[in-house]
């Protein structure tokens, strides 16, 4: 009988210590445990050693089968990941990932399986779930998500909410464009309709982590983060109300198959989230680009000079603007259909190209889920008006869209933004999405994807005072959440100290020249759409316009500096051989800081633009110290610039 108990024991203690498995990053600091915990899959975070995830929910329902509750191990496995590949629209150029996977095979009470599989770098944790055949059954819906973030509770976040569908401008919301807290409680993360990804926290002395997703095409829906229900966030598909309550909240997907990877970045100090690429780590490109794609900046009459100008005399303006200040384009928003028309377009097309100067169009996306009203529209929607527009397009040299007014994240609508970048791509034309959903990968999945708002962007500037009031707090957080895992189409470099076309009373800016300067370095995208005016050609001192026409809009590398999210960050970038690093500063009082700069050697010389300093060239040329230490001062609302 004792034999019997001591072998019984034995075989439980075995199942016990078979159904955990541990992953750990290459450099072993980062560390994943999966288990079974009362018949739930779960899993647990550390980083050298400290708790970063408690055990959390993993688990898929579908229509199918139900796999988060009454759930049996099957069995896990080992294996590396490696790849290099380069990338030209992204925060680094080259780059080589490394990881360590995990694949936990679980079985539900029906003896159907899915696997969960972690892929694990030094400072990022991917999951995914992958779903067999079951039997002859190959196709099957996901209707929802139990994947869940447990966090130690003292801490604090940096969240952006989702906003109520069908609501704000001719109900176009959720577009990705509401405001955010710092350093909140998790408590006071109440949000009905939970925040969107990413999603970035303070683990107080464990650490810091950002929460978003990566991967996601027509294949699937995109998800957002829960609001903080009994002690844990979990991963929410879209509310049914979005795209007018047209479409399914799950995704459907054919068997075998995959959902998105879901990704959180840690790191001891902010620097791994600043820098992280595992947005583009674990995706590959969907189809090979057309063509060489040529990005670069542009001039846009409508983010100050507003829907007046949208007509033909406005335009040759901001063409001669662009052409002054060396851009490549121009982006000619809503309107142009009706204002200027297709005839004359092709007219203002060609004398665009007589100035070296390349165009993209506006169109609205759709004409069907909300009552945006600006045209063109109907042209998107449906795959013979695109192409037959697409192909109008290309003929008369258009070079890029600007599409706007999405639906929200339903798979109905991320199987229209992949159908205009497919098609689109056909015809040899770059996209940019307004009023849109937040790229999950998609500079790497689509070649001619070149940038996406989905933030509270500069055309609230205009329209919104507590934006202006908030705008160097925004700045601030945008590395560090926003435009951490994807381009971001922000509009910026407004130097109107008024922001209108009159530019003397009204909608006054608050931040200064150099600080708007600075967010040229700052927010990443292939193609940057800034608010320059006309009027800023004799108004604007010519060494911030002769720095504008030089900053380039692609990077080789991004290395965070210093920072603090809704307070300071000092980013810089490289370009080829040159450095860019870009400050500014959100607080209420000024900061004054010392920072290292490796990457400027001792001795060398480099440019600073500073908030009141003057000088003859309006910037300094200094050496750099032994030590390559830089006292930095930046006044609240300010900025600092500097180049090697």
């Amino acid at each position: 009988m004792k034999k019997l108990i001591v072998l019984s024991f034995f075989l439980i203690t075995s199942a016990l210590i078979a159904q955990n498995a541990e992953i750990s990053s290459p450099d072993g600091k980062l560390k994943v445990n999966v288990t079974i915990e009362n018949g739930k899959p779960v899993y647990a975070v550390t980083y050298n050693g400290k708790a970063i995830l408690e055990n959390s929910p993993l688990g898929l329902k579908t229509n199918e089968g139900d796999f988060i509750s009454n759930i049996s191990f099957v069995e896990s496995s080992n294996d590396k990941v490696s790849k290099t590949y380069e990338e030209d629209r992204i925060k680094q150029s080259k780059i080589s990932y490394e990881a360590n996977s995990l694949t936990y095979t679980i079985a539900n009470s029906d003896e159907k399986q899915i696997s969960v599989v972690f892929q694990v770098s030094n400072n990022d944790v991917a999951l995914r779930y992958e779903l067999p055949n079951w039997g002859e059954t190959m196709s099957c819906v996901v209707t929802e998500e139990a994947t869940g973030y447990k966090f130690p509770t003292f801490t604090t976040s940096f969240l952006s909410p989702m906003m109520k569908p069908m609501t704000g401008f001719a109900r176009t919301a959720p577009s990705y464009e509401s405001g955010y807290t710092a350093d909140a409680s998790m408590d006071s993360n109440t949000a009905e309709f939970g925040y969107v990804f990413p999603s970035l926290f303070h683990v107080g002395d464990n650490g810091w982590v950002l929460l978003s997703e990566t991967g996601v095409s027509s294949l699937y829906c995109g998800s957002h983060l829960s609001n903080y229900k009994n002690g844990i966030y979990t991963v929410e598909y879209p509310h049914a109300l979005q795209n007018n309550g047209f479409g399914s909240t799950g995704a459907q997907i054919g068997l075998p198959g995959i959902t998105p990877w879901r990704t959180i970045t840690v790191g001891e100090t902010l620097k791994p989230i600043a820098e992280t690429t595992i947005s583009y780590d674990l995706v590959d490109p969907l189809y090979e680009a057309s063509k060489d794609f040529d990005y670069g900046k542009g001039s846009w009459s409508w983010i100050v000079w507003q829907d007046n100008s949208m007509n033909y005399d406005d335009q040759v303006k901001y063409i001669d603007l662009a052409s002054a200040m060396g851009f490549e384009y121009i982006l000619i928003d809503a309107y142009w259909d009706s204002n200027i028309g297709y005839e004359k377009m092709e007219e203002l097309i060609k004398y665009a190209k007589s100035k070296n100067v390349d165009v993209f169009l506006w169109y609205n996306s759709n004409g069907i889920v909300n009552d945006a009203f600006q045209t063109p529209k109907n042209k998107m929607n449906t795959s013979i008006a695109r192409k037959k527009e697409l192909k109008w397009l290309k003929e008369v040299g258009v070079k890029g869209l600007k599409v706007d007014f999405f639906g929200g994240d339903k798979q109905e609508t991320m199987r229209l933004y992949e159908d205009i970048l497919s098609d689109a791509n056909y015809y040899g034309l770059m996209i940019i999405f307004h009023g849109a959903t937040l790229p999950r990968g998609w500079e790497r999945m689509y070649p001619n994807f070149v940038g996406s708002e989905a933030v509270l962007a500069s055309e609230m500037l205009i329209f919104s005072q507590d934006t202006r009031n908030k705008e160097a707090f925004y700045a601030t957080l945008h590395p560090f959440s926003r435009n951490a895992v994807a381009s971001m189409e922000f509009g910026g470099i407004l130097l109107n100290d008024y922001l209108n076309k009159g530019n003397e009373r009204g909608q006054k800016r608050l931040t200064s020249n150099v600080f708007q300067l600075a967010t040229g370095v700052l927010f990443q995208n292939p193609v940057q759409m800034f608010g320059l005016t006309p009027n800023n050609l004799e108004d604007v001192p010519q060494h911030e316009l002769d720095f504008i026409r030089d900053v380039p809009t692609t990077w080789d590398e991004t290395v965070l500096i210093d920072g603090y999210p809704g307070k300071y960050v000092v980013l810089a970038r490289r370009h080829g051989d040159t450095w860019y690093i870009a400050g500014v500063n959100a607080q209420s009082e000024a900061l004054k800081i010392k920072v290292k700069l490796p990457m400027i050697a001792s001795g060398e010389a480099y440019q600073i633009y500073e908030d009141g300093k003057k000088s003859e060239k309006g910037f300094r040329t200094v050496k750099m110290k032994q030590n390559q230490e830089v006292e930095l001062n930046i006044p609240t609302n300010g900025g600092v610039l500097i180049m090697n």
